[in-house]
C-alpha cells in the first residue's frame, strides 16, 4: 500500500523518559524538536515516565526523583499532549540489577492501557533503554507494531552491559524498524540485534532559523563577552564524561598566546556534577589574568561560566564563537556539533560515536582521540590558527528539523500500514 492510499493521517504513542518536563524544562531539547516538528505531520502523544520510588516525595531539592514529584501528571508542551505516569525503579540498581528496571518501567505503563487501545497506530521507543524494551512490551499489549530510536549512551554504553543485552537485543530483533542518527550508530544497532534490512538511518535535525551564520562582534556584545580575542566554547552536560576536565586541561596550556598573541578565552554553557571544578578553574585563570595585569603583561585568558541555558541562547553562544570543542569520552551523533556546523562554526571534538560520520577533518573540524588533553591541545591551537571556509560548512550543513522528522514519519507510516504492519501481525 503506498501512502496516497493510507487509510488515515498517522497517530503515534512516542514512550520514553527522556524529555522535558516543567521541572527539567531544557532537558534533551533535541527530542522536543524533533517530536514537535513530527505533530505537524501527525498525531503524537507522548508517554514520559518519571522514575519514582516510595518516598521520594520526602526529599524534597535533594534528589532528582524528590524534584521529579512536583511534575504534573498531564502537560502540553509545544501543543503536544504529554502523560508523566510514575514508573518505579530501583535507584543505584547498576548494572547487575538494571534489567528489573524494564518490568517496573512497564508497571507504570499499564494502568494507562485502557485509555490508550484504539487511538493509535504505531509505538515509538525513543531511547534504547529501558524505553525500547518498555515500549515493545506495551505494543504487544496494544497489539501495534513499533519502533525504536537509539541516539548515544544508549547505544555505545548501556546497551553494552552484559545484564541488558538479551532485552536489547530481542526489542531490537522484533521492531519494524530501529533507527539511528548516524550510520556508526546504524551499524551499532545491527550489532545488537537489529535486522540489517530494518536498521535505518534518519539524521537529526537542527533548527536552521536559530543555528546560521551570524555576525560573532555582535553576539559577543549581546552576551557580555570580550571582543578583542579568540573564544572556545563547550555545551554539554559538564561531566567528566563530557572531557570537561581534558579542556580545562588544555585550555590551560594553551598559556596566554594561544592564536598568534591574542587572549584565548573558554565559555562553558551547561550544568553537571563537575561545574563546581570549572568555576575553581575559572577563579584561578581570573587571578593569573590579575597577576598578569598587574606586572604590564595582557592577553591571559578567562573562563566564563554560562550555566544551563534555553536553544536560542544556545545559538548566540555559537554565533559568538571562534569553535566549538567537545572532547567527549562516549557520544552518539550531539546535536550541539550539527549545530556548530550549521552555525558554519568549526568543531574540534573527540573521534567517537557519530561525530567522525558529521565532522570532515580538516574541512568542518579536528578530531582527537578521547582523554588526551595534549593531543586536544594542539588540534584547538591548529583550529584557532587556520583560516576555514564558508562553503564547507554549507555543504556539510545538516537537514532541518521539518525534514528530519518527515524522514521519521514516513517510517512509522510504513510500520503501521505497509508491509511491515501485515508481516509483523
Amino acid at each position: 500500500m503506498d501512502e496516497g492510499r493510507w487509510p488515515r493521517p498517522l497517530r503515534v504513542l512516542w514512550v520514553t523518559r527522556i524529555f522535558p518536563n516543567r521541572v527539567e524544562p531544557l532537558s534533551c531539547a533535541f527530542q522536543r524538536q524533533q517530536l514537535a516538528a513530527l505533530s505537524r505531520r501527525c498525531e503524537v502523544e507522548v508517554l514520559a515516565a518519571i522514575p519514582y520510588h516510595p518516598g521520594a516525595s520526602l526529599l524534597g531539592e535533594r534528589t532528582r526523583p524528590g524534584r521529579l514529584t512536583a511534575v504534573p501528571a498531564r502537560d502540553e508542551i509545544d501543543g503536544v499532549p504529554v502523560v508523566h505516569p510514575r514508573a518505579p525503579y530501583l535507584p543505584g540498581a547498576g548494572r547487575v540489577l538494571a534489567p528489573v528496571n524494564a518490568p517496573l518501567y512497564l508497571a507504570g505503563l499499564l494502568p494507562h492501557v485502557p485509555r490508550l487501545r484504539g487511538r493509535f497506530d504505531v509505538v515509538l521507543g525513543a531511547w534504547l533503554y529501558p524505553d525500547a524494551c518498555a515500549a515493545a512490551l506495551l505494543a504487544r499489549v496494544l497489539g501495534l507494531p513499533y519502533a525504536v530510536k537509539a541516539h548515544g549512551t544508549d547505544v555505545n554504553v548501556v546497551a553494552r552491559w552484559r545484564s541488558v543485552r538479551p532485552l536489547v537485543g530481542g526489542a531490537l530483533r522484533s521492531a519494524a524498524y530501529a533507527i539511528g542518527v548516524s550510520r556508526p550508530m546504524v551499524e551499532a544497532l545491527v550489532a545488537l540485534g537489529a535486522p540489517d534490512d530494518r536498521a535505518v538511518l534518519v539524521r537529526n535535525g537542527v533548527d536552521r532559523a536559530l543555528f546560521c551564520p551570524g555576525d560573532r562582534r555582535a553576539a559577543r556584545r549581546e552576551l557580555g563577552l570580550p571582543e578583542r580575542g579568540r573564544i572556545v566554547t563547550f555545551v554539554g552536560h559538564v561531566s567528566r564524561e563530557k572531557g570537561i576536565h581534558e579542556l580545562l586541561r588544555a585550555f590551560e596550556a594553551l598559556g596566554a598566546d594561544g592564536a598568534a598573541g591574542e587572549p584565548v578565552h573558554l565559555v562553558v554553557v551547561g550544568h553537571g556534577p563537575e561545574r563546581g571544578a570549572v568555576e575553581q578553574a575559572a577563579a584561578r585563570a581570573g587571578r593569573a589574568g590579575a597577576r598578569g595585569a598587574a606586572e604590564g603583561r595582557d592577553g591571559r585568558g578567562r573562563i566564563h561560566v554560562a550555566g544551563a541555558r534555553p536553544l536560542a541562547d544556545v545559538a548566540r553562544f555559537l554565533a559568538a564563537t571562534d569553535l566549538l570543542a567537545l572532547p567527549s569520552w562516549a557520544e552518539g551523533t550531539p546535536n550541539v556539533v550539527l549545530e556548530a556546523l550549521a552555525a558554519a562554526r568549526p568543531v574540534v571534538a573527540t573521534s567517537v560515536g557519530g561525530i567522525p560520520d558529521v565532522v570532515e577533518r580538516g574541512r568542518t573540524g579536528l578530531l582527537v582521540p578521547p582523554r588526551d588533553a595534549g593531543a586536544l591541545c594542539r588540534a584547538l591551537r591548529e583550529a584557532l590558527a587556520r583560516s576555514w571556509d564558508e562553503r564547507a560548512f554549507a555543504e556539510a550543513a545538516p537537514p532541518s528539523w521539518e525534514e528530519s522528522a518527515e524522514a521519521l514519519r514516513r517510517l512509522l507510516a510504513r510500520a503501521a500500514f505497509g508491509p511491515e504492519r501485515r508481516a509483523a501481525a
